[in-house]
C-alpha cells in the first residue's frame, strides 16, 4: 500500500520539484498540494495522509501553525517540515508544535523517500545535516543539558533505555520490537512510558534526550 503524501509550500516550482521525485517512487502517492499553511489543514482533513510535508514559512497560516493545527484534528497524520539553514529558531518551535522530522529543502531526492517513509511508519526523522545543529545548538538549552539528559535516562528502566537509544536512532515501533525480539504494542507501550517519564511530548524530543544523555 502506497504512502500517501500532501505536499504545502508556497512556491510552485519546489511543489513541482517535491512531486516529481515522489512521483517516481511506486510506494509513494501525492494526494494533493496546498500554497499555504490554511489549505494544507483543510486538505489533510480531506485527504487524510499518512504524511505532510510542511514547509516552514508560509502565507495566511504558516507551517508552524498548521503543524500544531493538524497534529490536533488528524493525529495520525505525520507531519514532516520542510527547512533551510538560517531557521534554527523556527525548528525549535515546530518540535513543540509535534512536528515529526525536518528536512532541507537541499536534501538527497533519497533522504526525501526515506524521511517520508520513517515518519509515516510512526518514527522521528531529523536530517543528518541539521540534526547535530538542532542537537548541540537548540536542543540543549531548551530540553537540557548533557548533565541533565543522563540524569533523567538514569531513572529509566534498562529496557527503556534500550528503547530510547534506538528511537534516538530514528527507527520506528516495527523496526525497535525486531531489533529486540518484542512485538509492536509491547514498544509503543515502552515508548508512552519513556516519553511520560522524560517529560517530553514526542519522539524528535525524545531522540533529542538520547543524543544529549550520550545513547546514540
Amino acid at each position: 500500500m502506497s504512502v500517501r503524501v500532501l505536499i504545502a509550500d508556497d512556491e510552485a516550482m519546489i511543489r513541482a520539484g517535491i512531486r516529481a521525485i515522489l512521483d517516481n517512487d511506486d510506494g509513494i502517492e501525492v494526494v494533493a498540494e496546498a500554497a499555504d499553511g490554511a489549505e494544507a489543514v483543510d486538505l489533510v482533513r480531506r485527504h487524510r495522509p499518512a504524511v505532510v510535508l510542511l514547509d516552514i514559512r508560509m502565507p495566511r497560516r504558516d507551517g508552524l501553525s498548521a503543524a500544531a493545527e493538524i497534529r490536533r484534528v488528524m493525529p495520525e497524520t505525520g507531519v514532516l517540515m520542510l527547512t533551510t539553514f538560517g531557521e534554527d529558531e523556527y525548528i525549535v518551535k515546530a518540535i513543540a508544535a509535534g512536528a515529526a522530522g525536518f528536512l532541507l529543502k537541499s536534501s538527497d531526492p533519497r533522504e526525501l523517500t526515506a524521511a517520508i517513509r520513517a515518519v509515516a511508519a510512526g518514527a522521528a526523522y531529523l536530517s543528518p545535516r541539521v540534526a547535530h545543529r538542532v542537537i548541540t545548538e537548540l536542543a540543549g538549552p531548551r530540553l537540557g543539558t548533557g548533565a541533565q539528559a543522563r540524569s533523567r535516562v538514569e531513572a529509566l528502566t534498562d529496557r527503556e533505555r534500550e528503547v530510547l537509544a534506538l528511537v534516538g536512532e530514528g527507527l520506528s515501533n516495527a523496526e525497535i520490537g525486531r531489533r529486540l525480539f518484542l512485538v509492536e504494542g509491547t514498544v509503543k507501550a515502552y515508548v508512552s512510558s519513556l516519553l511520560s517519564r522524560l517529560g517530553v511530548r514526542n519522539r524528535v524530543q525524545a531522540a533529542i534526550v538520547a543524543y544529549e544523555a550520550g545513547l546514540v
